[in-house]
Protein backbone atom coordinates (compact mmCIF):
# COMPACT_ATOMS: atom_id res chain seq x y z
CA UNK A 1 0.00 0.00 0.00
CA UNK A 2 1.02 3.16 -1.10
CA UNK A 3 1.60 5.36 1.50
CA UNK A 4 1.51 9.56 1.43
CA UNK A 5 1.97 12.02 4.42
CA UNK A 6 -0.98 14.43 3.27
CA UNK A 7 -3.96 13.07 1.54
CA UNK A 8 -6.68 15.95 1.18
CA UNK A 9 -9.92 14.68 0.00
CA UNK A 10 -11.23 17.02 -2.99
CA UNK A 11 -9.75 19.55 -5.40
CA UNK A 12 -11.65 22.46 -4.91
CA UNK A 13 -10.26 26.22 -3.97
CA UNK A 14 -9.59 24.66 -0.18
CA UNK A 15 -8.25 21.67 -1.29
CA UNK A 16 -5.96 23.20 -3.57
CA UNK A 17 -5.17 26.21 -0.98
CA UNK A 18 -4.73 23.24 1.90
CA UNK A 19 -2.26 21.28 -0.30
CA UNK A 20 -0.25 23.99 -1.07
CA UNK A 21 0.06 25.38 2.56
CA UNK A 22 1.00 21.15 3.63
CA UNK A 23 3.71 21.10 1.07
CA UNK A 24 5.25 24.80 1.68
CA UNK A 25 5.03 23.99 5.22
CA UNK A 26 7.41 20.97 4.60
CA UNK A 27 5.94 18.10 3.37
CA UNK A 28 7.48 16.07 0.44
CA UNK A 29 4.59 13.49 0.11
CA UNK A 30 1.14 15.21 -0.80
CA UNK A 31 -1.77 14.33 -2.84
CA UNK A 32 -5.12 15.41 -3.82
CA UNK A 33 -7.84 13.13 -4.86
CA UNK A 34 -10.26 15.01 -6.70
CA UNK A 35 -13.80 13.07 -8.53
CA UNK A 36 -14.30 15.51 -11.65
CA UNK A 37 -12.37 15.73 -14.44
CA UNK A 38 -10.46 18.85 -13.70
CA UNK A 39 -9.45 21.14 -10.63
CA UNK A 40 -10.48 23.76 -9.23
CA UNK A 41 -14.19 22.67 -7.85
CA UNK A 42 -17.51 24.75 -8.35
CA UNK A 43 -15.04 27.87 -9.07
CA UNK A 44 -14.53 26.58 -12.95
CA UNK A 45 -18.32 27.70 -13.63
CA UNK A 46 -18.26 31.03 -11.64
CA UNK A 47 -17.49 33.32 -14.57
CA UNK A 48 -18.25 36.45 -12.81
CA UNK A 49 -15.92 38.23 -10.75
CA UNK A 50 -15.60 39.20 -7.11
CA UNK A 51 -13.05 36.82 -6.17
CA UNK A 52 -9.52 37.37 -4.45
CA UNK A 53 -9.91 40.87 -3.08
CA UNK A 54 -8.77 39.44 -0.05
CA UNK A 55 -6.37 37.09 -0.71
CA UNK A 56 -4.72 38.60 -4.03
CA UNK A 57 -5.91 42.53 -3.62
CA UNK A 58 -7.48 42.35 -7.12
CA UNK A 59 -10.56 40.83 -8.56
CA UNK A 60 -10.49 38.18 -10.56
CA UNK A 61 -13.19 35.62 -12.24
CA UNK A 62 -13.71 31.99 -10.50
CA UNK A 63 -11.33 30.28 -12.93
CA UNK A 64 -8.76 33.14 -12.67
CA UNK A 65 -8.84 32.28 -8.73
CA UNK A 66 -8.74 28.75 -9.10
CA UNK A 67 -5.86 28.95 -12.21
CA UNK A 68 -3.78 30.71 -9.47
CA UNK A 69 -3.91 27.69 -7.15
CA UNK A 70 -3.79 25.25 -9.69
CA UNK A 71 -0.30 26.82 -11.41
CA UNK A 72 0.67 26.86 -7.61
CA UNK A 73 -0.10 22.94 -7.23
CA UNK A 74 2.00 22.53 -10.52
CA UNK A 75 4.71 24.44 -9.36
CA UNK A 76 5.03 22.86 -6.58
CA UNK A 77 4.97 19.15 -7.96
CA UNK A 78 2.01 18.49 -5.29
CA UNK A 79 0.53 14.53 -6.79
CA UNK A 80 -3.49 14.66 -7.90
CA UNK A 81 -5.69 12.48 -8.88
CA UNK A 82 -8.30 13.15 -11.30
CA UNK A 83 -11.79 11.43 -12.08
CA UNK A 84 -10.99 9.65 -8.67
CA UNK A 85 -14.50 8.64 -6.18
CA UNK A 86 -13.13 8.22 -2.58
CA UNK A 87 -15.46 5.69 -1.13
CA UNK A 88 -13.94 4.96 2.71
CA UNK A 89 -11.68 6.23 4.99
CA UNK A 90 -11.04 4.30 7.83
CA UNK A 91 -10.35 5.58 11.40
CA UNK A 92 -6.47 4.66 10.53
CA UNK A 93 -6.64 7.27 7.93
CA UNK A 94 -6.46 4.42 5.03
CA UNK A 95 -7.92 5.78 2.37
CA UNK A 96 -9.83 3.52 0.00
CA UNK A 97 -10.75 5.25 -3.83
CA UNK A 98 -11.17 3.96 -7.29
CA UNK A 99 -11.01 5.52 -10.57
CA UNK A 100 -10.80 3.90 -13.94
CA UNK A 101 -6.81 4.04 -14.87
CA UNK A 102 -6.28 2.07 -11.29
CA UNK A 103 -9.28 0.34 -10.07
CA UNK A 104 -10.26 -0.12 -6.36
CA UNK A 105 -7.41 0.69 -4.61
CA UNK A 106 -6.16 2.10 -0.93
CA UNK A 107 -3.88 4.65 0.15
CA UNK A 108 -2.15 4.83 3.87
CA UNK A 109 -2.02 8.56 4.96
CA UNK A 110 -0.21 10.23 7.79
CA UNK A 111 -2.87 12.70 7.85
CA UNK A 112 -5.88 13.30 6.13
CA UNK A 113 -7.52 16.84 4.69
CA UNK A 114 -11.28 16.67 4.38
CA UNK A 115 -12.28 19.52 1.82
CA UNK A 116 -15.31 17.93 -0.35
CA UNK A 117 -17.26 21.33 -0.63
CA UNK A 118 -21.06 21.17 -0.54
CA UNK A 119 -24.39 20.60 -2.56
CA UNK A 120 -27.39 21.88 -3.07
CA UNK A 121 -30.53 21.34 -1.59
CA UNK A 122 -33.14 19.60 -4.08
CA UNK A 123 -36.85 20.53 -4.60
CA UNK A 124 -37.29 16.91 -2.48
CA UNK A 125 -36.65 18.24 0.49
CA UNK A 126 -39.22 20.95 0.16
CA UNK A 127 -42.20 18.88 -0.47
CA UNK A 128 -44.14 21.62 -3.33
CA UNK A 129 -46.98 20.18 -4.39
CA UNK A 130 -47.57 20.14 -7.89
CA UNK A 131 -46.27 17.58 -10.71
CA UNK A 132 -42.78 16.83 -11.71
CA UNK A 133 -42.40 18.70 -15.07
CA UNK A 134 -39.29 19.22 -17.09
CA UNK A 135 -38.02 22.77 -16.22
CA UNK A 136 -36.85 22.37 -12.61
CA UNK A 137 -33.63 23.03 -12.09
CA UNK A 138 -30.79 23.79 -8.83
CA UNK A 139 -29.48 27.36 -9.48
CA UNK A 140 -25.55 25.56 -9.59
CA UNK A 141 -26.97 23.09 -11.84
CA UNK A 142 -28.43 26.24 -14.10
CA UNK A 143 -24.96 28.06 -14.02
CA UNK A 144 -23.22 25.13 -15.00
CA UNK A 145 -25.52 24.67 -18.00
CA UNK A 146 -24.72 28.13 -19.05
CA UNK A 147 -21.36 28.63 -18.67
CA UNK A 148 -20.39 25.74 -19.46
CA UNK A 149 -22.23 23.61 -21.34
CA UNK A 150 -23.85 26.50 -23.71
CA UNK A 151 -27.43 25.10 -22.61
CA UNK A 152 -30.02 27.54 -22.25
CA UNK A 153 -32.30 25.91 -19.68
CA UNK A 154 -35.26 28.52 -20.60
CA UNK A 155 -36.52 32.31 -21.01
CA UNK A 156 -39.35 32.79 -18.81
CA UNK A 157 -37.87 32.09 -15.35
CA UNK A 158 -38.92 32.29 -11.69
CA UNK A 159 -35.84 31.88 -8.76
CA UNK A 160 -37.33 30.41 -5.47
CA UNK A 161 -34.32 31.57 -2.69
CA UNK A 162 -31.97 34.16 -2.36
CA UNK A 163 -28.95 32.57 -2.12
CA UNK A 164 -25.75 34.07 -3.68
CA UNK A 165 -25.85 31.38 -6.70
CA UNK A 166 -29.56 32.22 -7.10
CA UNK A 167 -28.87 35.94 -7.10
CA UNK A 168 -25.75 35.78 -9.42
CA UNK A 169 -28.30 33.70 -11.79
CA UNK A 170 -31.14 36.06 -12.15
CA UNK A 171 -28.38 38.47 -13.37
CA UNK A 172 -26.86 35.64 -15.73
CA UNK A 173 -30.20 34.77 -16.78
CA UNK A 174 -31.22 38.26 -18.26
CA UNK A 175 -27.44 39.19 -19.64
CA UNK A 176 -28.48 35.93 -21.89
CA UNK A 177 -31.53 37.49 -22.77
CA UNK A 178 -33.73 35.79 -20.38
CA UNK A 179 -36.39 37.29 -18.13
CA UNK A 180 -36.43 36.68 -14.53
CA UNK A 181 -40.03 37.41 -13.31
CA UNK A 182 -39.10 37.56 -9.46
CA UNK A 183 -36.78 35.99 -6.70
CA UNK A 184 -39.17 34.44 -3.76
CA UNK A 185 -37.59 34.48 -0.52
CA UNK A 186 -39.28 32.08 2.39
CA UNK A 187 -37.22 34.11 5.40
CA UNK A 188 -38.24 37.44 6.03
CA UNK A 189 -34.29 38.66 4.91
CA UNK A 190 -32.27 37.74 2.19
CA UNK A 191 -29.94 34.56 2.07
CA UNK A 192 -27.22 36.01 -0.30
CA UNK A 193 -24.59 39.00 0.32
CA UNK A 194 -25.69 42.71 -0.29
CA UNK A 195 -23.59 43.17 -2.89
CA UNK A 196 -25.38 40.55 -4.93
CA UNK A 197 -28.62 41.84 -4.11
CA UNK A 198 -27.49 45.24 -5.10
CA UNK A 199 -25.73 44.23 -8.21
CA UNK A 200 -27.57 41.37 -9.48
CA UNK A 201 -31.48 42.67 -8.54
CA UNK A 202 -31.46 45.95 -8.16
CA UNK A 203 -29.75 46.78 -11.03
CA UNK A 204 -31.46 44.76 -13.54
CA UNK A 205 -35.00 45.51 -11.70
CA UNK A 206 -35.97 42.17 -10.87
CA UNK A 207 -38.06 41.92 -7.89
CA UNK A 208 -36.98 40.19 -4.65
CA UNK A 209 -40.01 38.93 -2.10
CA UNK A 210 -39.27 38.27 0.86
CA UNK A 211 -41.50 36.03 3.15
CA UNK A 212 -42.68 34.22 0.30
CA UNK A 213 -42.50 31.14 -1.39
CA UNK A 214 -43.69 28.63 -3.95
CA UNK A 215 -47.01 26.62 -2.92
CA UNK A 216 -47.75 25.30 -6.02
CA UNK A 217 -46.15 24.06 -9.39
CA UNK A 218 -48.02 24.09 -12.54
CA UNK A 219 -47.52 21.85 -15.75
CA UNK A 220 -46.89 18.37 -16.42
CA UNK A 221 -44.45 17.75 -19.74
CA UNK A 222 -43.36 21.39 -18.59
CA UNK A 223 -43.57 23.94 -15.94
CA UNK A 224 -45.78 26.17 -17.04
CA UNK A 225 -45.93 28.81 -14.12
CA UNK A 226 -45.65 28.44 -10.30
CA UNK A 227 -48.18 29.77 -7.51
CA UNK A 228 -46.24 31.56 -5.09
CA UNK A 229 -47.76 33.23 -1.47
CA UNK A 230 -47.01 35.00 1.86
CA UNK A 231 -46.09 33.06 4.66
CA UNK A 232 -46.32 33.43 8.88
CA UNK A 233 -43.67 33.97 11.27
CA UNK A 234 -43.87 30.23 10.89
CA UNK A 235 -43.34 29.78 7.30
CA UNK A 236 -47.19 28.77 6.76
CA UNK A 237 -48.71 30.42 3.32
CA UNK A 238 -51.42 32.72 4.28
CA UNK A 239 -54.61 32.37 2.25
CA UNK A 240 -55.49 34.86 -0.14
CA UNK A 241 -52.37 36.00 -0.95
CA UNK A 242 -51.65 33.59 -3.84
CA UNK A 243 -49.65 35.05 -7.23
CA UNK A 244 -49.47 33.20 -10.13
CA UNK A 245 -46.35 33.57 -12.39
CA UNK A 246 -45.94 31.92 -15.89
CA UNK A 247 -42.46 30.50 -16.39
CA UNK A 248 -40.62 27.55 -18.33
CA UNK A 249 -38.50 27.71 -15.92
CA UNK A 250 -38.25 27.47 -11.94
CA UNK A 251 -34.98 27.45 -10.52
CA UNK A 252 -34.30 26.49 -6.61
CA UNK A 253 -31.13 28.23 -4.60
CA UNK A 254 -32.34 27.23 -0.97
CA UNK A 255 -29.33 26.33 1.13
CA UNK A 256 -25.61 24.48 0.51
CA UNK A 257 -25.07 21.09 2.34
CA UNK A 258 -21.58 20.07 3.45
CA UNK A 259 -20.92 17.07 1.86
CA UNK A 260 -20.10 14.97 4.97
CA UNK A 261 -20.71 11.17 4.26
CA UNK A 262 -17.15 10.04 4.27
CA UNK A 263 -17.05 12.14 7.43
CA UNK A 264 -19.90 10.73 9.25
CA UNK A 265 -18.74 7.02 7.98
CA UNK A 266 -15.52 7.27 9.44
CA UNK A 267 -16.71 8.24 12.96
CA UNK A 268 -16.37 12.50 13.00
CA UNK A 269 -18.24 14.01 15.15
CA UNK A 270 -20.84 16.24 13.15
CA UNK A 271 -22.37 19.62 14.12
CA UNK A 272 -26.29 19.32 13.78
CA UNK A 273 -26.57 23.18 13.09
CA UNK A 274 -23.60 23.28 10.33
CA UNK A 275 -23.96 20.17 9.19
CA UNK A 276 -20.10 19.84 9.26
CA UNK A 277 -17.69 18.18 10.87
CA UNK A 278 -16.65 19.97 14.80
CA UNK A 279 -13.09 20.81 14.92
CA UNK A 280 -10.63 22.74 17.55
CA UNK A 281 -8.28 25.73 17.09
CA UNK A 282 -6.15 23.74 14.44
CA UNK A 283 -9.29 22.64 12.31
CA UNK A 284 -8.69 19.06 13.72
CA UNK A 285 -11.69 16.78 13.71
CA UNK A 286 -12.78 13.97 16.46
CA UNK A 287 -10.54 11.77 14.68
CA UNK A 288 -7.29 12.62 15.51
CA UNK A 289 -4.91 13.60 12.55
CA UNK A 290 -7.82 14.18 10.09
CA UNK A 291 -8.94 18.28 9.80
CA UNK A 292 -11.37 19.94 7.50
CA UNK A 293 -11.92 23.32 5.84
CA UNK A 294 -13.94 25.07 3.87
CA UNK A 295 -17.42 24.46 2.41
CA UNK A 296 -17.35 20.91 3.96
CA UNK A 297 -16.89 22.43 7.53
CA UNK A 298 -19.24 24.83 7.35
CA UNK A 299 -20.72 27.24 4.11
CA UNK A 300 -18.64 29.95 3.59
CA UNK A 301 -19.71 33.68 1.61
CA UNK A 302 -16.64 34.44 0.36
CA UNK A 303 -14.00 31.70 -1.35
CA UNK A 304 -11.21 34.21 0.15
CA UNK A 305 -12.36 33.06 3.44
CA UNK A 306 -12.13 29.48 2.75
CA UNK A 307 -9.21 29.99 1.28
CA UNK A 308 -7.53 31.33 4.49
CA UNK A 309 -8.93 28.10 6.58
CA UNK A 310 -7.88 25.79 4.33
CA UNK A 311 -4.11 27.25 4.58
CA UNK A 312 -4.27 27.18 8.39
CA UNK A 313 -5.69 23.56 7.97
CA UNK A 314 -2.38 22.90 5.61
CA UNK A 315 -0.17 24.25 8.00
CA UNK A 316 -1.93 22.16 11.06
CA UNK A 317 -1.82 19.05 8.70
CA UNK A 318 1.86 19.56 8.43
CA UNK A 319 2.94 20.18 11.57
CA UNK A 320 1.34 17.15 12.77
CA UNK A 321 3.10 14.78 9.96
CA UNK A 322 6.00 16.58 11.50
CA UNK A 323 5.66 15.39 15.13
CA UNK A 324 4.38 12.37 13.13
CA UNK A 325 8.14 11.56 11.82
CA UNK A 326 9.90 12.99 14.76
CA UNK A 327 8.61 10.18 16.97
CA UNK A 328 7.57 12.98 19.11
CA UNK A 329 4.58 12.60 21.88
CA UNK A 330 1.18 13.94 20.00
CA UNK A 331 -0.62 14.73 23.38
CA UNK A 332 -0.80 18.23 24.65
CA UNK A 333 -0.75 19.57 28.05
CA UNK A 334 -3.73 21.62 29.10
CA UNK A 335 -7.59 21.12 28.85
CA UNK A 336 -9.52 21.64 25.85
CA UNK A 337 -11.88 24.96 26.58
CA UNK A 338 -15.27 24.63 24.99
CA UNK A 339 -16.34 27.79 22.81
CA UNK A 340 -20.52 28.55 23.24
CA UNK A 341 -22.68 29.93 20.94
CA UNK A 342 -25.68 31.73 22.70
CA UNK A 343 -27.78 34.15 22.49
CA UNK A 344 -28.22 35.51 18.69
CA UNK A 345 -25.19 33.46 17.53
CA UNK A 346 -25.38 30.18 15.79
CA UNK A 347 -22.78 28.27 15.78
CA UNK A 348 -18.85 28.81 16.14
CA UNK A 349 -15.70 27.64 13.92
CA UNK A 350 -14.04 26.43 16.23
CA UNK A 351 -15.74 24.57 18.85
CA UNK A 352 -13.06 24.12 21.06
CA UNK A 353 -9.20 25.57 22.04
CA UNK A 354 -6.85 24.32 23.80
CA UNK A 355 -4.57 27.51 25.06
CA UNK A 356 -0.95 25.67 24.86
CA UNK A 357 -1.75 24.66 21.11
CA UNK A 358 -3.02 27.59 20.25
CA UNK A 359 -1.30 30.55 17.98
CA UNK A 360 -1.01 34.15 19.32
CA UNK A 361 -4.24 34.49 18.62
CA UNK A 362 -7.36 32.52 16.48
CA UNK A 363 -9.82 33.73 14.92
CA UNK A 364 -13.48 32.56 15.21
CA UNK A 365 -15.73 32.32 13.02
CA UNK A 366 -19.47 32.57 13.39
CA UNK A 367 -23.28 33.63 11.90
CA UNK A 368 -25.96 34.96 13.63
CA UNK A 369 -29.32 34.07 14.13
CA UNK A 370 -31.12 37.30 13.14
CA UNK A 371 -30.76 40.68 11.81
CA UNK A 372 -29.26 42.57 14.48
CA UNK A 373 -28.24 46.46 14.10
CA UNK A 374 -25.97 48.89 16.22
CA UNK A 375 -25.73 45.19 18.59
CA UNK A 376 -22.28 44.03 19.98
CA UNK A 377 -20.43 40.52 19.76
CA UNK A 378 -19.52 40.01 22.89
CA UNK A 379 -16.96 37.47 24.71
CA UNK A 380 -17.05 36.16 28.34
CA UNK A 381 -14.42 33.85 30.03
CA UNK A 382 -16.19 31.73 32.78
CA UNK A 383 -18.89 34.78 32.91
CA UNK A 384 -16.37 37.17 32.45
CA UNK A 385 -16.42 40.02 29.75
CA UNK A 386 -13.46 40.57 28.06
CA UNK A 387 -14.95 41.71 24.72
CA UNK A 388 -17.51 43.64 23.15
CA UNK A 389 -17.57 44.86 20.05
CA UNK A 390 -19.94 46.95 18.03
CA UNK A 391 -21.38 46.14 14.75
CA UNK A 392 -23.51 48.26 12.81
CA UNK A 393 -25.58 45.44 11.41
CA UNK A 394 -24.97 41.67 11.25
CA UNK A 395 -26.91 39.35 9.37
CA UNK A 396 -27.13 35.86 8.73
CA UNK A 397 -26.47 35.23 5.14
CA UNK A 398 -22.79 37.50 6.50
CA UNK A 399 -19.69 35.24 7.97
CA UNK A 400 -18.72 37.32 11.28
CA UNK A 401 -15.49 36.69 12.72
CA UNK A 402 -13.68 37.64 16.02
CA UNK A 403 -10.26 37.53 17.03
CA UNK A 404 -9.51 35.18 20.37
CA UNK A 405 -5.76 36.75 21.98
CA UNK A 406 -3.73 33.88 23.42
CA UNK A 407 -2.33 36.07 26.37
CA UNK A 408 -5.83 37.08 27.12
CA UNK A 409 -6.80 33.37 27.69
CA UNK A 410 -4.11 31.94 29.54
CA UNK A 411 -4.13 35.01 32.17
CA UNK A 412 -7.79 33.57 33.55
CA UNK A 413 -7.07 30.94 35.43
CA UNK A 414 -8.68 27.41 34.88
CA UNK A 415 -10.51 28.58 32.19
CA UNK A 416 -13.32 26.60 31.10
CA UNK A 417 -15.69 28.04 28.88
CA UNK A 418 -15.56 30.82 25.81
CA UNK A 419 -19.16 32.03 25.12
CA UNK A 420 -19.77 34.25 22.62
CA UNK A 421 -23.00 36.13 21.88
CA UNK A 422 -24.87 39.13 20.53
CA UNK A 423 -25.97 42.31 23.08
CA UNK A 424 -28.54 44.33 21.81
CA UNK A 425 -27.95 48.33 22.42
Amino acid sequence: METYEVIVIGGGPAGLAAAVSAREHGIDRVLILERDKELGGILNQCIHNGFGLQIFKEELTGPEYAKRFIDKVEELKIEYKLNTMVLNISEGKVVTAVNRDDGLFELQAKAVILAMGCRERSRGALNIPGYRPAGIFSAGTAQRLVNIENYMPGNEVVILGSGDIGLIMARRMTLEGAKVKVVAELLPYSGGLKRNIVQCLNDYDIPLKLSHTVVDIHGKERISGVTIARVDDKGKPIKSTEEYYSCDTLMLSVGLIPENELSREMGVDINPVTNGPRVNESLETSVEGVFACGNVLHVHDLVDYATLEAQNAGRNAAEYVNKYNDNSSKAVDGAEINIIAKNGIRYTVPEKININRMDESVIVRFRVTDIFKNAYVVVFLDGERIIRKKRLIMVPSEMEEIRLEKAKLAAHDQLRTVTIEVEKE
